[in-house]
C-alpha cells in the first residue's frame, strides 16, 4: 500500500467516526430551526449539546491517534490520553478503568496505547469494561488492556490486520488495525493480542 492509500483510508476512517454525531447535530438544528414548542426545543438543545461535545472529543482523539500532533521527540501526558479516551467513549456501551501511571510517553507510544485501547473498546459488541495499566517506569513504556464482556471477539479480518497480515486489501475497516501493527513494528514493542471467553487483551514492552 502506497502512503497515499494509507493516508485516505485513514481520512475515511475518521469521516465515518463523524457521521454520525455531526449529522445528528443538524438535525437538532433543523428542530430547533422549525419546531415552535419549547420542551421539544430543549430536547434538541440537548442533542446538539451531545452530540457536538461527541463530535469534538472524537476528533481530539483522531487527531493524537491517527495524526501527526507533536513535533518528532514530543512526548504526551498518559492523563491527558486517558481523558481522550474517556471522552470518546462516553455515553457508549464499554466503561473505562483508565489505571495508566502518571507519566509522560514518547508521542508514539501514546499513539500505540490509544490505537490499541480502541481495538479493545471494538471488541465488546454488547458492551463491557475495559482496563488500562501501563509500566510506572518512563523509560521503558509498556502496557496492558483487558476487554472483559459478554461476547467478546475480535474480527478475523481485524486480527490479521493487528498481525501486519491482513486478509486482502487494507479497507477502512481494517485500516486502524492495520495503524496500530505499524506502529508497534516501528517501536519494536512486541505487541501482542489473545483472546479467551469473554476477554480480549493486548499487551506491548
Amino acid at each position: 500500500m502506497n502512503e497515499m492509500d494509507f493516508a485516505a483510508l485513514l481520512v475515511s476512517r475518521v469521516c465515518h467516526d463523524l457521521v454520525s454525531p455531526v449529522g445528528a447535530v443538524m438535525n437538532g438544528l433543523e428542530i430547533l430551526e422549525d419546531e415552535p414548542d419549547a420542551s421539544m426545543r430543549a430536547d434538541a438543545m440537548r442533542l446538539v449539546n451531545s452530540s457536538a461535545a461527541q463530535a469534538a472529543a472524537r476528533l481530539q482523539f483522531a487527531r493524537i491517534a491517527f495524526g501527526a500532533a507533536g513535533s518528532a521527540g514530543a512526548e504526551i501526558d498518559l492523563t491527558e490520553v486517558g481523558r481522550m479516551v474517556q471522552g470518546l467513549l462516553k455515553g457508549g456501551k464499554v466503561e473505562v478503568d483508565w489505571a495508566a501511571a502518571s507519566l509522560n510517553w514518547p508521542k508514539d507510544w501514546a499513539k500505540l496505547l490509544m490505537n490499541a485501547t480502541l481495538l479493545a473498546a471494538d471488541s465488546l459488541p454488547r458492551g463491557g469494561n475495559v482496563r488500562v495499566e501501563t509500566n510506572v517506569d518512563a523509560a521503558a513504556p509498556g502496557f496492558r488492556i483487558r476487554a472483559t464482556g459478554q461476547g467478546a471477539r475480535v474480527l478475523e479480518e481485524v486480527e490479521k490486520a493487528v498481525r501486519g497480515e491482513p486478509n486482502g486489501a487494507v479497507d477502512s475497516r481494517s485500516i486502524q488495525p492495520f495503524l496500530t501493527h505499524k506502529l508497534a513494528r516501528a517501536l519494536n514493542a512486541g505487541l501482542t493480542l489473545s483472546s479467551s471467553e469473554n476477554t480480549i487483551e493486548l499487551a506491548a514492552g
